[in-house]
Formats: C-alpha cells, sequence, structure tokens
C-alpha cells in the first residue's frame, strides 16, 4: 500500500452531516487512514481536491447540486483519484447511479452505514475502513479508450487438455474490482440469441447483487438475474451468483448455490464456479477472467483450460486491475489473452461457430 507508512489520506463526500460524522468517526479509528477533508457537496469536493490531494475519495452518490456520477466523471478527467462510492444498497435510483459511476471510474461500491446501533454496524464499518485502505493504492490515471496500450496477444501457445474445445455450450465471466463497467462491456457485444447460458461471478457486496443484475439486464441484449438454487440454466440467459454464495453447475445444466467456505477469500467464487463448469460441461464451455484484485479464478481457469475449454483472460492494457487475468496468464490458464473490447467478439464469434456447425 503506502510505502511511505503516513496514514491513507481521504477525503470524505456526503451531503447529510449526520452520516458525514459517522463516516468521519469510521475513517479516524483505524490507523490505516485519516480524513483529510469532509464536504457536503460535489462542488466543494471539485473546488478543494487539487489543494487536499487525497489519496482514495469516499463518495456519496445522492448529492444536492451535482450528483455523485457527474463528480466521478469530472474528478477521473481533471483529477484521477480512487473513488469508493458509498451508496444506500436498497435504494433503486441510487444503485443505478452507483453503478453508473462504476462506468465513469469508481472503483468499488459499498453499503452506507446507518448509525452506531444499528445490526452489521461493525461489519459495514469494516468492509468501508478496508475497502478505502485497499482502493488507495489502485492506479488510476484520466479515463482512457478502453483497449488502448500494449497490444495483446491473440492465442496463447497450446497446452496438452484432456479434451479440444467443442463448441459455445456454456459462457462463464468472473470479475472483481473494475467489473461491473466490463461486464457490461462484454455482455453488449453478445447476440440476444446466444445459444449458451451465461454465468457470472462478480465480486460485490450482497445487498447489491439483485440491483446490479438488474442494472446488467437494462443494459445487456440478453436478460440477466440473480441466479436460484435448482433452477435450469437456460441459453440466451445470464445468472449472477448472488451475495455470499458460490455458484455451480451439475452435468444436466441445473444451478446450485452454496455456502461453503470463501475461497482465495471469495465467497461467490470465480474458481469454484470454473471448477464445476471443467468437471461437468468443460470441452463445451467458454470462460473470461476480467479486472478484478487478487487470485481468485485462476486456478479454476487453469482446470477448465485443462478440461478442453476456451479460456480467455482480459489483456493488461484494458484491466482496471491487472490481479486476477495476471495470476492466470502466469499459471498458463488462458487460451487467449485480449483486451476487453476484443473479448465479446471473440465469444460471438465462437457461438457463430457453433450455428455454422
Amino acid at each position: 500500500m503506502k510505502a511511505s507508512g503516513k496514514p491513507v489520506r481521504v477525503m470524505i463526500v456526503e451531503d447529510s452531516m449526520v452520516v458525514r460524522v459517522l463516516l468521519t468517526h469510521i475513517v479516524e479509528r483505524d490507523p490505516r487512514l485519516t480524513v483529510a477533508a469532509a464536504v457536503a457537496s460535489a462542488e466543494e469536493a471539485l473546488a478543494c481536491i487539487a489543494s487536499v490531494r487525497p489519496d482514495v475519495i469516499s463518495m456519496d452518490i445522492r448529492l444536492p447540486g451535482m450528483d455523485g456520477l457527474e463528480a466521478t466523471a469530472r474528478i477521473m478527467s481533471d483529477h484521477p483519484t480512487p473513488i469508493v462510492v458509498i451508496a444506500d444498497a436498497v435504494e433503486d435510483a441510487s444503485l443505478k447511479i452507483s453503478m453508473n459511476a462504476l462506468r465513469a471510474g469508481a472503483l468499488t461500491v459499498v453499503e452506507k452505514p446507518v448509525g452506531l446501533a444499528t445490526d452489521g454496524y461493525e461489519r459495514l464499518a469494516d468492509t468501508i475502513c478496508t475497502q478505502l485502505f485497499i482502493m488507495s493504492s489502485v492506479p488510476v490515471i484520466r479515463r482512457r479508450a478502453i483497449g488502448g496500450g500494449a497490444r495483446a496477444p491473440r492465442e496463447a501457445a497450446p497446452v496438452a487438455t484432456a479434451a479440444d474445445f467443442q463448441d459455445l455450450g456454456y459462457l462463464a465471466l468472473a470479475a472483481s474490482t473494475g467489473g461491473p463497467p466490463a461486464l457490461a462491456r462484454v455482455l453488449d457485444a453478445l447476440p440476444a440469441d446466444l445459444p449458451a447460458p451465461v454465468l457470472i461471478v462478480q465480486h460485490m457486496g450482497a445487498a447489491f447483487m439483485e440491483g446490479f443484475a438488474s442494472w446488467l439486464d437494462g443494459l445487456s441484449p440478453i436478460r440477466v438475474a440473480v441466479a436460484r438454487d435448482g433452477e435450469l440454466a437456460l441459453p440466451g440467459r445470464a445468472y449472477v451468483a448472488p451475495g455470499d454464495r458460490h455458484l455451480t453447475l451439475t452435468p444436466g445444466g441445473v444451478l446450485r448455490l452454496s455456502g461453503a467456505a470463501p475461497v482465495s477469500g471469495q465467497r461467490p467464487s470465480a474458481t469454484v464456479l470454473f471448477q464445476s463448469l471443467a468437471r461437468s460441461v468443460g470441452s463445451r464451455t467458454v470462460a473470461a477472467l476480467l479486472t478484478g484484485m487478487g487470485e481468485d479464478g485462476a486456478k479454476g481457469l487453469s482446470e477448465l483450460r485443462a478440461a478442453g475449454g476456451f479460456t480467455i483472460a482480459e489483456h493488461e492494457s484494458s484491466a482496471v486491475v491487472y490481479g486476477m487475468p495476471a495470476a492466470a496468464v502466469k499459471l498458463g490458464a488462458a487460451r487467449a489473452v485480449l483486451s476487453l473490447d476484443l473479448i465479446g467478439p471473440r465469444i460471438a464469434q465462437l457461438a457463430k461457430r457453433r450455428e455454422d456447425a
């Protein structure tokens, strides 16, 4: 994190004085963090950001005047700074703005605290501090064209597999930090009549998953919903793993949810999903591991490639955080390493190959 050992400087942007004081209390009690500024509007934040120079911003979404979405876009254009969105998870309008703020450059979204005496306050406070601390170290730049930078290799070297890739029977997508806009980009490139179910793992707080699926549904030509235990996975539908549950697929194409222990610190885990696909439908699976911190998904993607699946890792040139895909590349788990703009079209090409067969 911060090499100097000094506390991470946090700017709090929150119009409610009560919540602003509460967030200040939460941040200041964590020795890793310190409040550099606490302001009540986006306009105030923009006016002082150059002099305050925060390491990370806690951004409210529903603000008087300029809202958090526009503020995020302005900050990422003029003063690129890691932004953690603090949102009311149960309010649809706030959630939609929050998801769009992620598209504008915010890194993650966490649930807004209500009060010291509410259920789950300590857990929520710890989550806020941890996310502010972790995200402060993410290198952000002025908004760039996705897919710019270094040229991405089209294919990785062939490896011995238990089976050769057959066709697109199932599609799996997984992401963490920076994932919502990346997933939206991939899904938007797919045909509405995709001849395969889409299974999605996104690391995000459980309170946001229904709204996240609804947001994706509004952007994608494919119907998107939170996965339900025991339902049959249908072609042309996308199923998002619910918060705090692993998502797996049986050989008969039935979705299963599990409260088993986290893997690589994550539940849902991309590795758990990919492993279940490797066991049940390996050579009929396409899987893409997108932007995210940590190593979740790398091991599962490696097993899926060995089972004959067509595996893709996002290239460093487009990843917000090159952690999960980098771990997969290091393991040799990816058959193709592609920038984000190329992943959806490549999947669509594989789907068309099935139709033409």
